[in-house]
């Protein structure tokens, strides 16, 4: 991809309306743009990125056995009327009504829909379990969207949902989901940690969330500094705690004290139970041929989120640093004088499609722009790896190499292997 034809509209600075990290920096990279509030256009670099994580998690759903369907963003009032959350959803639920002037809501989840779908065409135990999922448009009509499009109104969620004939069953997939999004974040290259957490408006039996730690945080979350254990401040404070008094203490399992942190929730996961199925009775026939009421479980993590949320983690004062896992581009060839030198030029674009040709994401700046001007923008937009071709390739047939981590070095230019161990651990 030449930069020259790449719609990536940077800006010096932010808007004054964007308050964190993130917010700033994927409207200064040219990510996104503002169409309402809380409703942002995609420009190709974000979308780039968006993609990615999109494809880790569907790669690791499909591992797990899990089924990709799409379901409807618009839903008909009388499904939601099954589970009495027309009304209890609030003003969040956002409802309109068509020219015959039928009530239907914008999705914010799909726990009524899909509940629909597997009691109309499942009738045995032995097609269970199942475990469908989604990665679709969500609206949720936050009452003062905020931060970007980490609480926006509209975002792209993976939502699943499992469908067990016993409560075994349904821990059984409730592990197998926990382990998966442990797999995707892990993949991503985040720190995170997992707590317990309150069901709200969603319910069920019980409930975790999966918080990537950052200072911009809006969850606050009270973590072990020896352990896994995590629980989401929310909990104590419904029983009562004073949650400074908790820093320091021995952590409950035993293993080493507690620290107060700030987390980003990403994922969610839920044991619902009989809740959906009873109310919208969706049975099967189990092994004795009586109807048996459905154990459901779900399963939610947000994938245009884990954008924000990976910048939130990953900064410094010169832009965005990305995982490798989901950089908009592997490699940036800045070209100095491509305009003015034919081999320059030759050398960059043989270099650009060697790279490509081997499967690396490569963007090559052909602008006219000089080498400040270009190295910032690619520090801006957070590209791993810079090869900089220029006078030290007409003199010695070399390029510079300079990663985003600041580390640097001048080899030839026909040393791709140096190329390729900068990136060793990527794929």
């Amino acid at each position: 991809m030449l930069f020259s034809k790449l719609l990536i509209p940077t800006l010096k600075d932010a808007p004054q309306e964007a308050e964190v990290i993130s917010h700033k920096l994927m409207l200064r990279a040219g990510m996104i743009r503002k169409v309402a509030s809380g409703i942002y256009t995609w420009l190709p670099l974000g979308l780039k990125v968006l993609k990615k994580i999109e494809n880790i998690v569907r790669e690791e759903m499909d591992a797990s056995g899990a089924q990709e369907v799409f379901m409807p963003m618009v839903q008909p009032k009388e499904l939601w009327d099954e589970t009495k959350r027309w009304e209890k959803m609030g003003p969040e639920l956002l409802r309109i009504q068509d020219r015959h002037e039928r009530d239907f809501c914008l999705g914010p989840t799909h726990e009524e829909v899909i509940t629909d779908i597997i009691r109309d065409n499942v009738k045995s135990y032995k097609e269970l379990p199942l475990n469908i999922y989604q990665i679709q448009t969500k609206f949720r009509d936050e009452v003062r969207p905020r931060y970007g499009i980490m609480r926006g109104r509209e975002f792209l969620m993976k939502d699943s949902y499992s469908f067990n004939i016993d409560e075994e069953s349904l821990q059984e997939t409730y592990l197998l989901m926990r382990d998966t999004y442990k797999k995707v974040l892990e993949r991503i290259g985040l720190e995170y940690k997992i707590s317990a957490a309150d069901s709200g408006a969603i319910g069920g039996d019980s409930s975790e969330e999966f918080h990537v730690l950052a200072e911009n945080g809006e969850d606050t979350i009270a973590v072990s500094d020896s352990s896994e254990f995590a629980i989401n401040t929310e909990l104590l404070l419904k029983e009562g705690e004073d949650i400074n008094s908790l820093e320091g203490k021995p952590s409950p399992d035993g293993n080493g004290t507690i620290q107060i942190k700030k987390g980003i929730e990403v994922g969610h996961i839920f044991k619902l139970g009989k809740l959906y199925a009873e109310s919208m009775k969706a049975n099967v026939l189990n092994a004795e041929g009586k109807a048996s009421t459905l154990h459901m479980g779900c399963y939610g993590i947000g994938v245009s989120r884990l954008v924000a949320a990976a910048i939130e983690q990953n900064f410094d004062e010169k832009g965005i640093i990305w995982p490798h896992s989901i950089a908009p581009f592997d490699i940036n060839i800045i070209a100095i004088g491509f305009d003015k030198d034919k081999d320059i030029a030759s050398a960059s674009i043989k270099l650009h499609e060697e790279l490509t040709d081997m499967g690396y994401d490569v963007l090559l700046d052909n602008r006219k722009d000089g080498y400040g001007a270009k190295m910032k923008d690619s520090e801006l937009i957070g590209i791993p790896l810079n090869i900089i071709i220029g006078k030290s390739y007409l003199e010695n047939q070399e390029v510079e190499l300079k990663g985003r981590n600041g580390q640097s070095s001048s080899n030839p230019i026909s040393d791709i292997k140096t190329i390729l161990d900068f990136f060793k651990d990527k794929k």
